[in-house]
């Protein structure tokens, strides 16, 4: 470690003091403002810059100051209190103003429309209540930026940050909302409900034949009901969804929607039902000593590649426990050939068990329930959809392809061929019904 002698720090002062005393003045309020933090010392030195900046751009405007000419088309007008956004706040300055030679009109200045812009305000607020810090507490997740600057800064209230998260996910929305799917070519459509205290919105995730997972839209409404996920659906349809190719539709089983994908997107749609909801509908009507070796069968008949074996253990299963369980056989029976729809259309492995669930639609729902955990109270539906949006669009970010992707094109191959089939048998039944 090399030792400052005294040699040394003399001279070092000796050099300083030689300096313009403007020049010692500006390296005295850099020292104090570094002594405070780096983001203090940042927005001082990006104060000092914005001054300087405005000036110049001022001064090629009117041109120099105190020297008199005839071809000026604009003049000085004095200074204004503003304010620039700087640090995540709003920070005040003094403005110079210009305005025309006739005075008439005021002449903006680049630089200051540059930086009095609050997207980058905006953003803080936004990403930081995602991330969980309430509008109460935003001003105390700021880094300090300098004594000074912390009196005059504004826009950290709770009001001022609610006004900007508020003009944020209302962008958000009509951003997802408005979004042309014309070009997506899906594979894979999920639907599932969410309930965010009393209210519910159905969103709909689709997976490309790439394997790439895009949220596509919402719908709000008091309950995950028909008329939601329809409205939904066609809303999809409307923006350009094109599923005449066939699309795999996987729910969690409900009535709702699956009526919903029938009367929106045909009978010859092909359904998976989530296993993982199915097992739980089944286990519930059991006795605790029962759910164990049940959830077994259960697990070894879906994991099965043969669709007419696996169908026959099932069935088995659900005769086995008519007289001891009526209510568990029955709930197995339901829906059961729509559990398998994925091993008959060839998934299999990986794909197969990302495709038997509705698990990619849920972790994305819980991404907007981790958004959403510091809302107490829900004003209105439209509150509620902004909010799921930007849970929707945050879970993007984070969204890798799916497991098993690399098969998704054989199975949407599988897919348009089963629709095609099944369209051409409809055709001939109807011919020969005539």
């Amino acid at each position: 470690m090399r030792t400052v002698t005294s040699e040394s720090a003399s001279a070092e002062q000796q050099g300083t003091e030689e300096l313009p005393e403007r020049v010692r003045e500006a390296l005295g309020e850099l020292a104090g403002a570094a002594k405070e933090g780096l983001m203090a010392l940042s927005v001082g030195v990006g104060l000092g810059v914005l001054h300087e900046l405005m000036e110049a751009e001022v001064e090629e405007v009117v041109g120099p100051k105190g020297k008199h000419a005839l071809e000026r088309t604009a003049l000085r007008h004095g200074h204004e209190p503003s304010s620039v956004t700087l640090g995540a706040r709003r920070v005040a300055v003094n403005r110079p103003r210009v305005r025309s030679a006739e005075e008439k009109h005021e002449i903006p200045l680049a630089t200051f429309g540059h930086f009095t812009a609050r997207d980058a305000l905006t953003d803080a607020v936004f990403e930081r209540m995602l991330a969980g810090v309430s509008k109460r507490r935003f001003a105390r997740t700021q880094e300090p930026v300098g004594e000074e600057v912390e009196r005059s800064g504004r826009s950290t209230s709770k009001s001022a940050v609610s006004r900007a998260f508020v003009a944020r996910t209302a962008e958000t929305l009509a951003a997802l909302m408005g979004r042309r799917l014309n070009d997506v070519r899906l594979a894979v459509l999920m639907l599932d409900g969410i309930e965010l205290k009393g209210r519910t919105n159905v969103v709909a995730l689709g997976v490309t034949t790439e394997g790439e997972k895009v949220p596509l839209g919402l719908w709000e409404g008091s309950s995950e009901n028909a008329a939601v996920a329809t409205a939904l659906l066609a809303d999809l349809v409307d923006r350009g969804l094109d599923t005449a190719q066939g699309v795999l539709c996987v729910l969690d089983g409900a009535k709702a929607l699956r009526k919903a994908v029938r009367d929106v997107l045909g009978e010859r749609t092909p359904v998976q039902r989530c296993v993982r909801h199915k097992e739980r509908n089944v286990l519930e009507h059991l006795p605790e000593r029962d759910r164990a070796a049940v959830k077994r069968r259960l697990r070894r008949a879906w994991a099965r590649d043969d669709e007419l074996r696996a169908k026959q253990d099932l069935l088995v299963l659900a005769e086995e426990l008519t007289h001891s369980h009526p209510g568990a056989a029955a709930s197995l029976r339901e829906g059961l050939a729509e559990t398998l729809t994925a091993t008959r259309l060839g998934a299999r492995g990986a794909l197969k068990a990302t495709l038997s669930s509705t698990n990619p639609c849920e972790s994305m729902i819980e991404c907007v329930r981790r958004s959403a955990r510091n809302v107490k109270r829900w004003s209105s539906g439209e509150m509620c959809l902004r909010w799921t949006a930007a849970g929707m669009l945050e879970a993007e970010r984070q969204f890798r392809r799916v497991v098993g992707y690399r098969d998704l094109a054989k199975l949407a191959v599988a897919i348009e061929r089963e629709v095609g089939a099944t369209a051409t048998a409809h055709e001939v039944k109807e011919a020969v019904t005539v």
